[in-house]
């Protein structure tokens, strides 16, 4: 029996170095791509030892840190819109609701050629990718958005946008809560700014009021 009971700290404290150690990654891979596992294993407090035994390799670590972001992602992505919510309303919610995850794992984006492969970060992405594309369907469908590209060809080039502005905030060159971004991406797609920015605000006012309800 204390044996059984001396093991459950012991499996505490592997899952909180195992967060603690994602959580630095997140944070000086940010900083410092090129970061060693010795390096990062002293700026989250472990011994090089304790790092190894979560991650062997910077591919293990890379992947996991993948992981997270796909099931972060995968989870935003599931989160229903408001029915009949009109195409441009939708599209500034759902890139408010991105952008903190986009924010939180764009580091990922300056590794992705490197070390994760394009392949990995495109299936990642896949998700939000398809929810977008149906987005902007269903605008150019209501006289929305501009319909001159086909849907999934606009959706991949507000995607791209949107890499480009995080790889941006990488460099320390922008710095946004997602409304500015937002704004970008309805005005790329065909929306009038004096629209985006009203719709913006109203989306941002009102993810704000839902957050205040769910604490």
């Amino acid at each position: 029996m204390s044996q059984s009971v001396g093991r459950v700290p012991q499996r505490r404290n592997a899952r909180s170095n195992r967060a603690r150690i994602l959580a630095t990654a997140r944070q000086e891979l940010g900083r410092n791509p090129d970061i060693t596992l010795e390096e990062l294993a002293r700026a989250s407090g472990v011994v090089r030892r304790t790092l190894f035994g979560h991650f062997p390799g910077r591919a293990a670590l890379l992947e996991a840190l993948a992981e997270e972001a796909a099931e972060a992602l995968h989870t935003a992505v599931a989160v229903e819109a408001p029915v009949a919510e009109p195409a441009d309303r939708a599209l500034a919610h759902f890139t408010l609701s991105m952008w903190p995850v986009g924010d939180r794992y764009r580091m990922l984006l300056a590794l992705a050629r490197r070390d994760l492969g394009v392949e990995r970060v495109d299936e990642i992405l896949k998700p939000a990718r398809v929810r977008v594309t149906g987005i902007v369907e269903q605008g150019q469908r209501d006289g929305v958005f501009h319909p001159h590209l086909p849907p999934a060809v606009l959706s991949a080039g507000l995607e791209a946008m949107t890499v480009a502005l995080l790889e941006e905030v990488n460099t320390g060159a922008f710095e946004d809560d997602g409304t500015r971004v937002a704004v970008a991406t309805l005005i790329a797609a065909g929306v009038p700014e004096e629209r985006a920015l009203t719709v913006v605000d109203d989306a941002a006012a009102t993810a704000a009021a839902e957050h205040v309800a769910d604490d």
